[in-house]
């Protein structure tokens, strides 16, 4: 898979980028939002897009929903990646696009990446 990844948190970009890779997928870190639209100003054949709920300048939501409107002819799926897992987050990550939830703190990286596969797998 060709992966955008899109987390402000340097640790976690890396650890997950790394894992990923490790995997077998192509990754492409992004900081925050800017930076991922940045991206796909340019490349947009992107499998999936992960993204983090809470960065500066523009949540992941927001991100989502610009995407959504703005791109519409993208067919990049969209997984929130996350430490935000109130049911209102899931419901509005949801209806702003994304396909899948996943909780940070519930799994380590490797599990993270079945769960990607397994929720791509789906589609």
């Amino acid at each position: 898979m060709k992966i955008l990844l899109v987390d402000d948190d340097t640790f976690l970009r890396d650890m997950y980028s790394t894992k990923f890779l490790e995997c077998g997928h192509d990754v492409t870190p992004a900081i925050h939002a800017a930076d991922a639209l940045r991206i796909l100003e340019t490349v947009q054949d992107f499998d999936l897009m992960l993204v983090d709920m809470i960065m500066p300048g523009m949540t992941g939501v927001e991100l989502l929903t610009e995407l959504k409107n703005s791109m519409p002819e993208l067919s990049m799926k969209r997984i929130v990646l996350s430490n935000q897992g109130q049911d209102q987050d899931i419901e509005e990550a949801t209806d702003a696009g994304a396909i899948g939830y996943i909780i940070k703190a519930q799994s380590v990286p490797s599990e993270v990446v079945k769960k990607v596969e397994e929720i791509m797998s789906k589609q």
